[in-house]
C-alpha cells in the first residue's frame, strides 16, 4: 500500500483538488473529517465528470415524464457541486492491513473499482491502487528467498494434490538452489504445461525443469 496518503477536508473547492491531483501525480483523494475519519473518495473521474456537466443540457419536458427525480438531483450535485462533499463517493471500499493482496485484487475485480482505502479502527493507514499490486507483483518478498529447498518441494507437492489433472504417484518432484525439476511420467503435453506454471506460482521457485516422459501405453491404456 501507499502509506503516505493525501487527503482533503470535505469543505475543500474542486479547482483546489485538481490542482492536488495535477501536482502530486495521484488520481483520487480521500476526503476525511476533523477526526481523521473518511467521509468518501475524489477521483480523477469524478473531477471529470464535474467538468463535463458543464455541458448538460436541461431534459425535455416530455422525458421528464419518465426521469428519476432522485437520481437527476444527485447527478446534478455531483456535476456542479463546488466542494469535495458535493463530488465525493461516499461508498469507499476498504480493507484491513492484514489483507493479502490476492484478495485485494479480486476485490477491485469483482466491484469494478481502482483503489481501496486500509483502515485501522477506522482510521486512514493507507491506500492500495492497481499500481500497488502491480509492484508488489513484480517485487518478490524477502522471505521468499530465503525458502528452503526443502519447503519449496512440499510447496509443489501441496499445489499439485489440490488439481485433479496432477499424477502425484507417476511424477515427482526434486528442488535444488529452487529450482524445480519434474521427473516421472506426464499424461499430455498440456499437463507438462500446466505443471510448469504451477510450480512457478510456487514462492521461492526460481526457475522449472521439466524431465518427464510420456505416459507409457501399458501404464496409461493408451487413452
Amino acid at each position: 500500500m501507499t502509506p503516505d496518503v493525501v487527503t482533503v477536508p470535505p469543505e475543500t473547492p474542486v479547482m483546489a483538488m485538481a490542482r492536488l491531483l495535477a501536482d502530486r501525480g495521484i488520481s483520487a483523494v480521500p476526503v476525511v473529517d476533523a477526526a481523521g475519519k473518511v467521509l468518501g473518495i475524489v477521483t480523477e473521474a469524478d473531477l471529470i465528470r464535474r467538468l463535463a456537466g458543464e455541458e448538460d443540457k436541461p431534459a425535455s419536458w416530455f422525458s421528464s415524464l419518465f426521469s428519476d427525480p432522485a437520481g437527476q438531483a444527485e447527478r446534478f450535485a455531483r456535476t456542479h457541486g463546488v466542494t469535495a462533499k458535493d463530488l465525493m463517493t461516499e461508498k469507499v471500499v476498504s480493507v484491513a492491513l492484514d489483507t493479502t493482496a490476492a484478495h485485494i485484487a479480486h476485490m477491485m475485480e469483482e466491484q469494478h473499482i481502482r483503489r481501496v482505502v486500509v483502515l485501522e479502527d477506522d482510521k486512514l493507514k493507507g491506500i492500495v491502487s492497481r499500481a500497488d499490486l502491480l509492484r508488489a507483483l513484480v517485487t518478490p518478498a524477502h522471505e521468499e528467498a530465503e525458502l528452503s529447498d526443502e519447503r519449496i518441494r512440499r510447496a509443489v507437492m501441496a499445489a499439485m494434490k489440490k488439481e485433479p489433472w496432477t499424477d502425484t504417484f507417476y511424477t515427482m518432484v526434486e528442488v535444488e538452489n529452487g529450482v524445480v525439476t519434474f521427473h516421472g511420467f506426464r499424461r499430455s503435453d498440456a499437463v507438462q504445461r500446466a505443471l510448469r506454471v504451477l510450480a512457478e506460482n510456487v514462492p521461492g521457485v526460481k526457475s522449472v525443469t521439466d524431465d518427464t516422459q510420456p505416459m507409457p501405453v501399458f501404464i496409461y491404456g493408451g487413452v
